[in-house]
């Protein structure tokens, strides 16, 4: 396949924390974390993620969150739309009753193993072979590996966090 046969592939990054993680994480953890962050892939127009409801898709930038704080354009995948709707859309659904079924469902949802980011490395794997950011991926562990982040965690695994969008995998 040629360049025109390839579609873009971003990968959409929040600060959930809007800054705030920059400037108390000094103080709170003893370590310095730029970010709390929430992912999402866009492929064809539309914007996938994870959230306690489930897998969720909207309008790039159309949850709550607003727009991403930074957009990674550096994936590319060979699945065109049709192949894309017939082996993403319906296989994240398939992907549910696989993969996904043990990893991603609305019960298994966990802010620190089973979350947007692991997600959207999974899916971005799929897609593209590639994953995403390891600082994005590491965040979990380097919080509770924390005394501060030990302390909170019971208080963290009952968040669940939800920006919006239409539920694609007929949970809740």
């Amino acid at each position: 396949m040629d360049q025109t046969d390839s579609y873009p592939v971003k990968l959409y990054i929040y600060d959930m924390s809007r800054g705030m993680a920059r400037q108390l994480s000094p103080l709170l953890l003893g370590r310095q974390l730029d970010g709390i962050w929430h992912t999402a892939i866009v492929v064809h127009g539309k914007e996938f993620f994870f959230v306690g409801e489930g897998i969720n898709n909207c309008p790039p930038g159309g949850t709550p969150l607003g727009e991403p704080d930074s957009i990674v354009p550096a994936f590319s995948t060979l699945y065109g739309l049709s192949v894309f709707s017939l082996n993403v859309c319906v296989c994240l659904h398939l992907f549910s009753l696989f993969f996904l079924i043990w990893v991603h469902r609305v019960d298994t949802y966990n802010l620190f193993e089973h979350n947007c980011n692991t997600f959207t490395n999974e899916v971005a794997q799929f897609l593209t072979g590639k994953t995403i950011p390891s600082y994005i991926t590491d965040l979990p562990s380097e919080v509770l590996s924390t005394p501060f982040g030990q302390a909170l965690r019971p208080l963290l695994d009952s968040i669940v966090i939800n920006p919006g969008g239409n539920n694609i995998t007929g949970q809740r």
